[in-house]
């Protein structure tokens, strides 16, 4: 049996120890739980913070990112003066500040295949505020294979989802998923926006979720999914069961090339659809006819932009095609390479043959090209 709480954390935890079938059992059990979140980005800057002030002992955060200008708006653990700093540093004396006796271990690493298992083998009970499909994924199959439980959320523009997998007990993520969307067909956070409060939603029913499986309370999102949609102020909830034509999972596979997903502009470059910012470069600086489209929104190209260019926002495009040339080459671009390649197909669609789009965005032509168009 665990040791009794001090007086301190009694109080301390007084408001949550008075809920009805909680007690200073479960308070016990969160203070010996060890806990992983994956990322410490929207869902993991709402969800470390809460747990550690909800007295989970424990908490491991893998992330390999620095804390950009554009990630304040959403990422609350997060300040100005962290802007450049690591986001485990970041972080962690968020979570000083809220009880310097809880345990923060740093993982900076990119998790895959190789370092899954023995991450997850340290603690109870992953938490995935991941923001792309081989990485949900990977996780998902890793806490399969390590039997412990899985808490995941997604977000994306007004809305959000949150679910719970657990093997031996429910449904999986790939019974919901059986297969991950094609590539291009689901917008990033960074192309398609997200609203912060959708963050903050979505990483709250994570922490009930994880408070639950922990403590034995409640009944976990097993089998079930939340969406909510903050344009209506709606939740919806969907039932899903085990599938038949789902295998069992028995080891970590390569999930990149199971989503599909190119590891940098050189895997796919080359495409007659592609092009990459070496290229691009050279056919600005030798005046080629050419004409670029940039097919982002007009507050983004405010920011920074490619020149010569002229600006048909993604939503905007088929309002334009009168304005493009059928008779010069012609490049779009957006900030990663995923908005770009919608408008690519939509040309093709409509006829347009002599069409490309830039690989890694006006991102990767700042890293490639020209340093002084890292702004955002």
């Amino acid at each position: 049996m665990t040791a009794s709480l001090s007086s301190e954390r009694l109080i301390r935890y007084s408001r949550q120890l008075a809920n009805p079938h909680f007690g200073e059992t479960s308070q016990q059990r969160l203070s010996t739980a060890k806990v992983l979140v994956v990322g410490a980005g929207g869902l993991g800057s709402a969800t470390v913070p809460a747990l550690a002030a909800m007295g989970v002992g424990t908490i491991g955060v893998i992330d390999t990112d620095v804390v950009e200008l554009s990630n304040l708006h959403r990422q609350l653990a997060h300040g100005i003066a962290d802007v450049g700093r690591s986001k485990l540093d970041s972080v962690t004396e968020t979570v000083a500040r809220i009880d310097p006796d809880i345990k923060i271990h740093h993982h900076s690493v990119h998790l895959d295949s190789t370092n899954a298992l023995e991450l997850f083998a340290g603690y109870d009970l992953v938490l995935d505020g991941s923001d792309n499909f081989a990485t949900r994924y990977l996780v998902n199959d890793a806490a399969a294979i390590t039997g412990i439980p899985l808490v995941w959320g997604a977000i994306l523009g007004y809305g959000g989802q949150a679910g719970v997998a657990w093997v031996g007990h429910g449904p999986t993520y790939r019974d919901l998923f059986p297969v991950p969307p094609a590539p291009g067909t689901v917008l990033s956070c960074a192309e398609g926006g997200v609203l912060p409060s959708v963050c903050a939603l979505i990483g709250a029913i994570m922490c009930s979720e994880t408070v639950k499986l922990l403590t034995g309370i409640g009944e976990p999102l097993i089998g079930r999914v939340t969406t909510y949609d903050a344009l209506t102020g709606r939740f919806r909830e969907v039932e899903y069961a085990a599938s038949s034509d789902v295998n069992p999972i028995t080891e970590l596979i390569d999930y990149e090339v199971f989503c599909g997903v190119a590891r940098d502009a050189s895997d796919i470059a080359g495409s007659s659809d592609t092009i990459d910012s070496s290229e691009l470069s050279s056919l600005l600086n030798a005046g080629d006819p050419l004409q670029v489209i940039d097919v982002r929104e007009p507050f983004e190209r405010m920011i920074v932009t490619i020149e010569p260019s002229e600006l048909f926002p993604l939503g905007q495009l088929e309002s334009h095609l009168d304005e493009i040339r059928r008779d010069i080459p012609v490049v779009l671009f957006c900030h990663h390479g995923t908005r770009s390649e919608h408008a690519l197909h939509l040309l093709q669609n409509a006829g347009f043959s002599n069409v490309r789009h830039l690989v890694g965005g006006i991102d990767d032509y700042a890293q490639t090209i020209d340093p002084a168009l890292a702004r955002y």
